[in-house]
């Protein structure tokens, strides 16, 4: 069989993981559902394993159906890797996130760089021409979190399909206006967080956002809250006391409301702070 074709199983709980290659898969119970946990490398026989042996901390909640998908999933992606031919070269070259550690050539003149603290693309003239101009940078640098994308969306034979699904994931929440561009589609609220970012911030520009918040040990029962207009870095601040049942701080932050939510003047929890 080949090391890209899933292996599934049990663990010595009764879990059920899934191997491709190195990477392993498994469902843990959490709740009353359960949670898509991974490990790496893990030795053994799969009935041998118990959930102590998966120590990722992330909690994306999973059915088997879900499961099978996501496993499937990476198993193609290791595939496609393979016949994409992507090859490690030789390069020592400053990037904008500092010296390049390992470099990946994708194709001629499109190379992925890592760094100690960073990484990303680096496109030579010619290929970063083609780049959308939505999405161009001026030096044809593209950063791993999201400018990423710009490469993606130029050049799709270069990625698997899963790194395509990632792309288009992370333009349509961080370049929602790129992305209905591209898909001749309106973003609803609750489809691209950059969006609703933006409906925030437009709906309580003039509205006072918390900037900062601490529980109060002068006032027990309330939050002691910074507040600004529209949540912006400088201008006028003002204090709040807000009662802890009513404190969500939300997507994008709280709004004062000025009808129930007290301002304060009194002493501060706030560590080092000094009165406007």
């Amino acid at each position: 069989m080949s090391t890209t074709s899933p292996i599934y199983g049990r663990t010595r709980d009764g879990m059920l993981v899934a191997r491709v290659g190195d990477q392993v898969f498994a469902m843990r119970p959490h709740d009353c559902g359960f949670h898509l946990v991974k490990g790496w490398g893990l030795t053994g026989t799969m009935d041998d394993w118990t959930a102590a042996d998966f120590h990722d901390n992330r909690r994306d909640p999973v059915d088997e159906a879900e499961f099978r998908r996501t496993v499937e999933e990476w198993a193609d992606h290791q595939r496609q890797l393979v016949l994409l031919g992507r090859r490690s070269i030789a390069a020592r070259a400053s990037t904008p996130w500092g010296l390049s550690q390992h470099a990946v050539a994708y194709a001629d003149g499109v190379v992925a760089h890592s760094t100690a603290s960073h990484g990303g693309f680096a496109l030579t003239a010619e290929r970063n021409a083609a780049v959308p101009a939505s999405l161009r940078t001026s030096d044809g640098h593209y950063e791993e979190d999201c400018a990423w994308v710009a490469v993606a969306v130029a050049f799709p034979e270069l990625f698997t399909d899963l790194e395509k699904r990632h792309a288009d994931e992370t333009l349509r929440h961080s370049y929602p206006d790129v992305w209905e561009e591209i898909h001749c589609k309106t973003l609803e609220a609750g489809q691209s967080r950059g969006k609703d970012r933006r409906r925030f911030e437009q709906e309580n520009a003039v509205r006072w956002v918390v900037v900062s918040a601490v529980l109060s040990t002068h006032r027990p029962g309330f939050v002691e809250c910074v507040a600004r207009l529209g949540g912006r870095h400088d201008g006028e601040q003002r204090r709040y006391l807000v009662a802890e049942e009513f404190y969500d701080i939300g997507d994008f932050g709280f709004v004062i409301d000025e009808a129930r939510d007290q301002r304060y003047a009194g002493p501060s929890s706030f560590i080092g702070w000094s009165q406007p």
